[in-house]
């Protein structure tokens, strides 16, 4: 058994790659059978799966440290010969479609993966290479810049995801404070911000004419998979949340105004939820762990199955430290059938979200390493965030390990949380559709398009005199509208999917664990409404489901007694 610091790494050969890539694909369309297309196949599979390993340990390892000179550099070459890869890919698919011996080879991997073979021949093309060697090393400047925060603060050097903890005190200056440090490096660089979104722009605009596309509207959603919904379908499900959730959302901000002892609600107290302090793990990043243990070797057999295989290989990096990039992610890496984790602890409640939440993800990622089909590993985002969120809510009857008396406390700031997060990932995915719908747009524009969406989805917010992020710059710190366009919306459509799971797993444990558990091992092997449909769950597009799952949420939230956590 390997660890993950045991994992090899070396610079692939990309000539001698490419040439090797022609002898395999010359061996699938040369086949006489359905079972020598069928081993070509498999053996393509398995030379893509290798590079895309090599590939995913240098962005791992990249980001860990962004410091590291050698995977930097590593970076900046997989940079460059990703279109390479996604040229290969495409010659593959080409004539995958095209094989006459599509229908048995249908017949056995199913219709998804030439859906996911269409949606990639469509999406790319060689005139567009150097374009995507540009758009991939503006994504690595973006966010090497937000790794490269070192902000000062009371007399001490922080990183953005330790600056985190301060706007959570119970002391209302000093959130004040921390926001605006926090904020003052993004101001301090916002030319540098503004310059390389307006080239990832103009740069996925051209690509996306370049294709014959009107702009990259449509190209992102072909980017993005969506091969049962479009952009109609979208602005209904956010009208759904202008509507009725808004209202709801508006309304928490009221209780917690009251809650936190304020006569004006305003940004710095957005993260403050409870007057004697919001509910916090109450051990070190070791003891969390710990108790992660026992929350998932009581889940279930398959949950204390998946963790302790992530421990044993050392597939985690959760510590935030100078020099790592900010956030947290799942990744996959093939060669090992190994899920990694990325995260950065900080002492606050959310160090306990990610080991449920990215821990979702992976726990997806290791029940599909047996489909067989590379394209089936992961589903199209907003369903692999089902898993994700859906696992925060199944291990809520263990959160008392983590936050002991401050246990409903955290029950409510979750759920609550969730409900008053969907403005927001509605507004980012209405502000992409403006941006690109208007490319020509100066910064200045997008600020003003972004404070709009502001006053319509988040009528409570109030930045009390900050000039930043009253100009409509707050967007500046969202890593997706940067790095994965479009790929926000599914956050919000996978937490009405992850609702039902909350309300379910209430009524009948077992059976809803059931669903999840199915719903993991189909990976990416059907598109997002049918994942729905075969975890027994109402698509979020559905008249009446925003409002009835909505519903019993604002139902449980009133039930409670907030003022007394």
């Amino acid at each position: 058994m390997k660890t993950f610091e045991e994992f090899t790494y070396e610079r692939p050969n990309m000539e001698e790659e490419k040439n090797n890539f022609k002898a395999l694909l010359e061996a699938f369309t040369s086949a006489k059978s359905t079972e020598e297309a069928t081993n070509a196949v498999e053996a393509i599979n398995a030379f893509r799966q290798r590079l895309s390993t090599l590939f995913e340990l240098v962005f791992i390892r990249a980001s860990i440290d962004t410091n590291d000179e050698f995977y930097q550099k590593e970076r900046d070459f997989t940079d460059e010969m990703d279109p390479e890869i996604t040229a290969m890919d495409t010659a593959f698919y080409k004539k995958l479609v095209k094989s006459p011996y599509r229908e048995k080879l249908e017949k056995k991997w199913g219709t998804q993966l030439f859906n996911i073979a269409d949606f990639q021949i469509r999406e790319f093309s060689t005139e567009i290479i150097e374009l995507l060697q540009k758009e991939n090393r503006l994504m690595s400047e973006y966010s090497k810049l937000v790794a490269s925060a070192e902000v000062e603060f009371e007399g001490k050097t922080y990183t953005l995801a330790q600056l985190e903890p301060f706007t959570q005190d119970t002391d209302r200056s000093r959130r004040k404070q921390a926001i605006e440090a926090s904020t003052g490096f993004f101001e301090k660089n916002a030319d540098k911000f503004d310059d390389i979104y307006d080239q990832l722009v103009k740069v996925r605009h051209i690509i996306a004419t370049t294709l014959g596309y009107k702009n990259f509207v449509e190209l992102g959603y072909i980017r993005m998979q969506r091969f049962d919904y479009d952009p109609d379908m979208v602005a209904v499900f956010r009208k759904q949340v202008r509507d009725i959730i808004v209202p709801i959302a508006s309304k928490l901000y009221k209780k917690q105004t009251e809650r936190i002892g304020v006569d004006t609600f305003k940004f710095h107290d957005e993260n403050f939820v409870f007057k004697n302090g919001n509910a916090t793990p109450k051990g070190s990043s070791k003891w969390i762990i710990e108790n992660g243990i026992k929350m998932y070797e009581e889940l279930s057999e398959e949950t204390k199955a998946f963790f302790h295989f992530m421990l044993d290989r050392k597939l985690m990096d959760l510590e935030a430290k100078k020099g790592k990039e900010a956030g947290g992610y799942c990744t996959y890496l093939e060669d090992y059938q190994s899920p990694f984790i990325f995260a950065n602890f900080n002492g606050t409640s959310g160090d306990v979200d990610v080991l449920t939440h990215e821990a979702g993800h992976a726990f997806q990622d290791y029940f599909s390493s047996d489909i067989g089909v590379p394209e089936y590993l992961y589903p199209t985002h907003e369903a692999a965030e089902i898993h994700s969120m859906s696992m925060e809510f199944f291990t809520w009857p263990w959160m008392e390990l983590f936050f002991k008396e401050d246990t409903d406390k955290y029950k409510y700031a979750h759920l609550s949380e969730g409900l008053t997060f969907i403005p927001y990932g509605v507004a980012v995915d209405e502000f992409q559709h403006l941006v690109y719908e208007n490319p020509e747009w100066t910064p200045d524009e997008r600020n003003q398009a972004w404070r709009k969406l502001e006053q319509i989805y988040l009528p409570h917010r109030d930045y009390d005199g900050n000039a930043y992020l009253g100009s409509g710059a707050f967007w500046q710190r969202q890593g997706h509208i940067y790095e994965d366009p479009f790929y926000y919306i599914d956050y919000t459509l996978a937490q009405i999917c992850a609702f039902q799971f909350w309300k379910r797993s209430r009524e009948n444990q077992a059976a809803a664990w059931d669903d999840y558990v199915n719903l993991c091992k189909l990976g990416g092997s059907k598109p997002f409404l049918e994942l729905v449909e075969t975890a027994n769950l109402r698509s979020p597009f559905e008249e009446g489901t925003v409002e009835s799952v909505v519903g019993t949420i604002e139902a449980w939230l009133d039930s409670t007694d907030d003022k007394a956590l």
